[in-house]
């Protein structure tokens, strides 16, 4: 059994930074894929970056070239380094992890979660 705790939320103000964590347990050596997803208030839970065990990274058009995915796998540590922080990025942001299949943001796949951080962009 994979467990998957994050940590790292809390309130900055636009155009600000922040940097979450997911710390993971379990069956870390068949991990092939984990990602972060993201539900704002009223909306879909929604794919942000994911990251192949191999390191391939994906992004969602939203957050490329402000979000950066990374992982430590001696430390079965996953990264998400958020810069440049919207309003609109306001959500709980959740870790997940699955042990095979693409990398995608079909929620589906994922059948590892954490319980997720509340990031809160605001002025």
């Amino acid at each position: 059994q994979v467990q998957l705790v994050e940590s790292g939320g809390g309130s900055v103000q636009p155009g600000g930074s922040l940097r979450l964590s997911c710390a993971a347990s379990g069956y870390i050596y068949q991990r092939l894929c984990m990602g972060w997803f993201r539900q704002a208030p009223g909306k879909e839970r929604e794919g942000v970056a994911t990251i192949r065990s191999a390191g391939t990274t994906r992004y969602a058009d939203s957050v490329k070239g402000r979000f950066t995915v990374s992982q430590d796998n001696d430390k079965n540590t996953l990264y998400l380094q958020m810069d440049s922080l919207k309003p609109e990025d306001t959500a709980m942001y959740y870790c997940a992890s699955r042990l095979w299949g693409t990398c995608g943001f079909n929620l589906s796949d994922y059948p590892y979660w954490g319980q997720g951080t509340q990031v809160t962009v605001s002025s």
